[in-house]
């Protein structure tokens, strides 16, 4: 564990083992390109099952990306933005591990405050000034 701008950083890693890719046809322009080679990367990955994450790790990830989870307990994450398959699936690695390395190290607990006497007291006499300054303008 090395430590970042933002405090410790954990260093997570998925075996490759755990991932599976499937490819299709792209959507979207691109001429005979897309309608012959599958060029999107679809990446499925076992959170449920996978040993290679900490439980209180996948809770975060689960509480941050449930939605893109399937009821298998499947994250299924594509990429069809490059006209070739390998830069897809470099695409789909890269944003699982931003997706993990956000969720890696808790967030930090809030700590409650109070505001300083000082402040209190300046805040009611800028009340109270305002308020005497709108009394004037009234008429009796």
């Amino acid at each position: 564990m090395s430590t970042g701008i933002f405090g410790p950083i954990r260093k997570i890693s998925v075996p490759f083992a755990e991932l599976e890719f499937t490819y299709a046809r792209s959507s979207g322009p691109g001429g005979q390109n897309v309608n012959k080679v599958n060029s999107k990367a679809v990446l499925r990955w076992n959170l449920r099952d996978s040993t290679a994450i900490p439980l209180e790790v996948k809770n975060r990830f689960l509480q941050a990306y449930g939605a893109k989870v399937n009821q298998d307990g499947e994250l299924i994450l594509t990429s069809d933005i490059y006209r070739d398959q390998i830069r897809n699936k470099e695409d789909c690695i890269e944003r699982l591990n931003e997706m993990l390395q956000a969720v890696a190290v808790p967030p930090k607990k809030r700590k409650k405050t109070k505001p300083s006497k000082s402040s209190q007291r300046k805040r009611i006499e800028s009340k109270k000034r305002q308020s005497d300054k709108k009394s004037f303008r009234q008429k009796y």
